[in-house]
């Protein structure tokens, strides 16, 4: 990266950051994914129950190989499901965790965290049930304003997730939203999370690095 591109990161991260806190979340900035890992396991105590919600930048990482190795009873439902049936008895229990691990969709400079979600059970989960919601992301998931999340997700989220999901959506095909009803639509509910819920500590995890989609 070039010494003015750093800068400019350095200067968006501060004011995401400050905006998350003025929010009352609890934000914190990472180099780097090594010391994301640690941040993220040291706030994991020995007994836990952690819920998992669908991830690209837990897996990058590491979170999710060190959780299989923590003393703790992990709720993972996208990994231990062997059918629909059991996928949402995990995801129902996976409301009542200690703590509940996410990464995010996009994370704007005024400090709000907008996310979409098919089912729902991944959004509802950063913001009722869990004692605490460990979201974590990358810089590259730094946006404007709640216009620019949403064109985000549209535009470059969405598609590439129907892709890596294996979807049947006209996205997957085109490669660009057409905002469709398709009933494997992945884009059927929206949250924009604007501060702190009033019974969940949510920890944002911000990390110097692009991960994710």
């Amino acid at each position: 990266m070039e010494q003015w591109e750093q800068w400019f990161q350095e200067k968006q991260v501060e004011r995401t950051v400050k905006a998350l806190k003025k929010n009352n979340f609890e934000a914190v900035f990472v180099p780097d994914s090594k010391t994301a890992l640690e941040e993220v396991m040291k706030q994991i105590p020995d007994g836990a129950t952690v819920g998992v919600g669908g991830s690209v930048t837990l897996g990058q990482v590491g979170i999710l190989k060190a959780l299989e190795k923590k003393k703790i009873h992990l709720i993972w439902p996208n990994q231990q499901a062997k059918d629909m049936d059991e996928r949402m008895e995990l995801i129902r229990k996976s409301f009542s965790s200690d703590i509940f691990l996410s990464g995010t969709n996009a994370v704007t400079e005024d400090g709000r965290l907008f996310n979409v979600d098919a089912t729902g059970n991944r959004v509802g989960a950063m913001f009722i049930g869990p004692k605490k919601t460990i979201i974590v992301t990358g810089v590259n998931k730094i946006v404007k304003d709640l216009e620019a999340a949403e064109k985000r997700v549209k535009e470059w989220v969405a598609p590439q997730n129907a892709k890596r999901l294996g979807k049947k959506t006209p996205c997957v095909e085109t490669g660009v939203c057409g905002d469709c009803s398709s009933p494997d639509r992945i884009c059927n509910i929206y949250v924009t999370l604007a501060k702190q819920p009033s019974r969940t500590e949510v920890v944002v995890v911000l990390i110097g690095e692009k991960l994710g989609i």
